[in-house]
């Protein structure tokens, strides 16, 4: 018999958006990457564009079903490189590899929250952690 799929594991699509919901409005309070961060693109993102948050929880929930095997397909708004690319979507943040991976211990955070267990959280957090250099690309950009 097959093993299932991390998607399958993780409880499929409302268990992913549960814990989508949850990620998305603990990044706000967040104070390395939400209305108090030194960047002010996610400062004034995580401030001014909250009206757009219920679209931005349906687009992450939509990535997180797709690369953990679901049978949702994203795809992006502003395509990147690749059909699950981020970098145009997150070029303007400007968003460092410190808090790229404040987003990332935040999503573990939420994931513990949940008790999601450890191999699935890994996968789930490697599959994040896969896509770091397009989500860094407008800060790396910048500092040219």
């Amino acid at each position: 018999m097959p093993e299932s799929s991390l998607y399958e594991r993780l409880g499929g699509a409302f268990a992913i958006a549960a814990v989508i919901d949850h990620f998305s409005d603990a990044l706000i309070q967040n104070p390395i990457v939400g209305q108090r961060s030194d960047n002010p693109a996610l400062r004034d993102w995580h401030t001014n564009n909250l009206g757009r948050l219920p679209g931005l929880k349906f687009m992450r929930t939509l990535w997180v079903c797709n690369v953990s095997g679901g049978p949702f397909q994203f795809s992006a708004t502003r395509p990147g490189s690749t059909v699950l690319g981020l970098e145009e979507a997150h070029r303007d943040l400007r968003i460092s590899p410190a808090e790229f991976d404040e987003v990332a211990a935040e999503l573990g955070r939420t994931l513990d929250a949940f008790k999601v267990p450890e191999r699935e959280k890994g996968e789930v957090l490697a599959a994040f952690a896969a896509h770091k250099g397009e989500v860094n690309e407008g800060y790396l950009a910048a500092a040219r």
